[in-house]
């Protein structure tokens, strides 16, 4: 590539999760150790990659999902139940309202840009697989556009996260299953604005958490198994 990323949390920021992190571990529960442990170590391989947008964005979705991701038991059964849990019980925990500004201020034009995207629309791609259900996936997204501008207009955070990170789905599905070439100019927008956005709300995330750490953040998928 021929020029850096931006970076949205700086070499000083991770640090000061990382400090925070070793500081208050002892009193963690197992379950959310571990988690914040995977979480923070993508975290920090991502904030070290300044060249390669497309790792970025792996590295990030990688550390988001060490984050959310739950126990494999759980009652809710798809991957968008499991986004609007995560994220109302983070909305409700964050009394400083430091996700509210992480998305209305900071990164609202990134945000808006991938929503009005049809490329991280799934049913867009259903219908260009073929799928003739999806043969409205204009409608589909004109109607998903009036449910976000509500959610707009009644600074629903948790839905407005909610969608994004639906859409973010999308995009990670496209790039993990080999549905994209590496460094490919026809998708740059929504992997450098999808990257930027978890740059900037996986931190918070993870604070919060860590903040709330007596709260029920459920068993990782993965348990640390020595033999």
């Amino acid at each position: 590539m021929s020029s850096s990323i931006s970076t949205s949390i700086n070499f000083t920021e991770f640090h000061r999760l990382k400090d925070k992190q070793r500081m208050l571990r002892e009193g963690f529960p197992e379950a959310l150790a571990l988690r914040v442990h995977r979480a923070l170590s993508w975290l920090g391989r991502a904030v070290n990659e300044s060249e390669d947008v497309d790792l970025k964005f792996i590295l990030l979705w990688i550390g988001f999902n060490a984050a959310y991701a739950n126990e494999l038991n759980m009652d809710l059964n798809s991957e968008r139940g499991l986004f609007r849990c995560y994220f109302d019980t983070l909305v409700l925990l964050d009394k400083e309202q430091r996700i509210y500004n992480a998305v209305w201020k900071r990164y609202s034009q990134e945000i808006r840009l991938l929503l009005e995207n049809k490329f991280v629309f799934a049913p867009f791609w259903q219908y260009q697989n073929g799928v003739e259900e999806y043969a409205n996936w204009e409608e589909r997204l004109a109607s998903s556009r009036r449910v976000i501008a509500s959610a707009l207009t009644q600074r629903d955070t948790s839905l407005i996260l909610s969608v994004l990170f639906d859409r973010l789905y999308v995009l990670r599905n496209q790039v993990m299953h080999g549905g994209a070439t590496w460094n490919s100019s026809v998708n740059r927008s929504q992997i450098r604005d999808g990257s930027a956005v978890i740059d900037t709300l996986l931190p918070v995330f993870i604070e919060l958490m860590m903040d709330h750490s007596q709260h029920e953040w459920g068993k990782p998928f993965y348990p640390v198994v020595d033999k």
